[in-house]
């Protein structure tokens, strides 16, 4: 039988196929569409997602096809209102990776290819029946054939209009933003253009004014353009529109020339807050959708698929108990949460109408983004290396321990001694323990198929630590607290 059907292959399907194909399960991913991607769409990949990356053993290829940005500023005219620098951020990935959605897509397939599995085109889900032992799934080819797949687990990564949130019945709660936002691909000149290692956004009366470096010397330039009618859809922008945008909100001195994309949309503000239904799941957009500020979105999608497959593999392979999968919708549904307080936010601020708020708005960025501790809070939250799981059912202890090892911290791959965590053929949680090396090692012999064989030196003598397959801190103890650890797991076998 099948161990998980995936639907839909945008970045998120694909990263959850790849994931459970790597870990040894059995996978189908199926998607309505005759074709890939061919548009940039979501654009950027941040420090943590690409930490993640390594250990599915395909971040070279991106990095490669790639452009490296170091920073992001914030403008009004020629006065820099706010900068901030990710070289400080702590992670090899010191940087956002500008990459089109379509070259992620396409590099995403030919990884997972590497597991000779390809994705099923013009296949649609037309409905599903979850039971005890598995789901039953009915599936509609190109000719018109429908048949019936048996998968142990479903995973619904089909986007914001997802048909398995559809016929799960889950309420997506929120609300359109209200504004009509236009998005151009092109190619910027003039000696007045932003740095290009540099995400660059302005902020005028008028409306907010953002560029994105692209590869190959072009920008995603996007913007709003006005309240939304939600009778009737705005026309996508001419190049002549752009121009006279670019000239009035920014600091000028510089041209937008050949277009590949000029189009208008309308950002939606919704979530759902179940992301499991007993054998089904939900990630990406099929959870939750929000504006672009920030550049979120397809990272905390990827992260969903990432969080979700080594649970499922091992569930599948009994090597873990329920608790790893009744995880998944408290972690995730809390990034969701925060990552679509801070897009609001973000917009809120930027899309401000009121000329005396404005003014304040500016004034009060220039000083809080002065103070250093404000501008390495917001590095860690645009490069994910700060999103933890400290109320997750699987973070035990530490909440005295020294920064960045409580529980639910991300360990800093700086103190790994070794590979990452999970990155072999199969997930594993590793004990890292500096005292009692014998006691450590007797450990380790007593949950072979939970724990990597052999235990590794911890950051911090006075800590002992279990870490995650995706590099989380499970349980953070005493440095001679072996007992908690043998606690800790057989609670993750119960």
């Amino acid at each position: 039988m099948l161990d998980v059907l995936v639907v839909g292959a945008g970045p998120v399907g694909l990263t959850m196929a790849a994931e459970a194909a790597r870990y040894g399960l059995a996978v189908r991913i199926i998607d309505k569409a005759a074709h890939a991607t061919t548009t940039s769409k979501a654009l950027v990949l941040w420090s943590r997602t690409l930490e993640l990356m390594d250990r599915m053993g395909c971040t070279t290829a991106f990095l490669d096809a790639g452009l490296r940005a170091h920073g992001v500023s914030m403008r009004h005219g020629h006065t820099i209102l706010a900068r901030t620098r990710l070289d400080s951020v702590p992670s090899a990935y010191n940087f956002a990776l500008m990459i089109p959605q379509r070259e992620t897509e396409r590099l995403m397939a030919a990884h997972l290819a590497g597991f000779g599995i390809a994705v099923e085109r013009e296949v649609e889900l037309i409905g599903f029946l979850p039971g005890h032992d598995d789901v039953e799934a009915v599936l509609r080819h190109p000719d018109g054939r429908e048949e019936s797949v048996q998968a142990t687990w479903l995973a619904g990564c089909d986007g914001a209009h997802s048909t398995v949130r559809h016929q799960l019945d889950l309420p997506f709660r929120g609300k359109p933003q209200g504004d009509d936002w236009f998005l151009a691909d092109v190619r910027l000149e003039g000696e007045g253009a932003p740095p290009a290692d540099e995400v660059t956004i302005y902020l005028h009366r008028e409306g907010l004014f953002a560029i994105f470096p692209i590869p190959g010397g072009r920008a995603r330039v996007i913007g709003t353009v006005g309240k939304a009618d939600p009778a009737h859809r705005r026309p996508d922008p001419t190049l002549a529109e752009v121009q006279a945008l670019a000239d009035g909100r920014t600091a000028g001195g510089f041209r937008v020339l050949d277009p590949v994309w000029l189009t208008t949309f309308r950002v939606q503000e919704r979530k759902v807050e179940e992301y499991r239904v007993g054998r089904v799941f939900l990630a990406g957009d099929a959870a939750h959708v929000h504006s672009p500020a920030g550049g979120q979105g397809m990272n905390t999608g990827m992260q969903d698929a990432i969080n979700l497959a080594w649970k499922l593999a091992m569930a599948a392979k009994g090597t873990g108990g329920p608790a790893l999968l009744d995880s998944y919708s408290p972690e995730r549904s809390a990034v969701g949460d925060m990552v679509l307080r801070n897009a609001t936010r973000l917009t809120d601020m930027a899309t401000l109408a009121n000329p005396a708020a404005q003014t304040m708005r500016n004034l009060a960025m220039r000083f809080v983004m002065g103070l250093h501790a404000m501008r390495e809070k917001l590095a860690s939250e645009m490069s994910e290396t700060g999103i933890a799981y400290g109320d997750s059912p699987l973070s035990v202890g530490g909440r005295h321990a020294p920064h960045g090892l409580a529980a639910g911290e991300r360990l800093a791959p700086a103190h790994y001694d070794g590979p990452p965590p999970g990155a072999g053929a199969t997930p594993r949680f590793v004990l890292f323990a500096s005292a009692d090396p014998a006691r450590a090692q007797a450990l380790t012999a007593a949950f072979p198929t939970l724990l990597e064989a052999a235990p590794r030196r911890s950051p911090d003598r006075s800590r002992l630590l279990v870490v995650r397959p995706d590099g989380y801190i499970g349980l953070s103890a005493p440095g001679d607290d072996f007992d908690a650890a043998e606690r800790y797991l057989h609670h993750l076998l119960d």
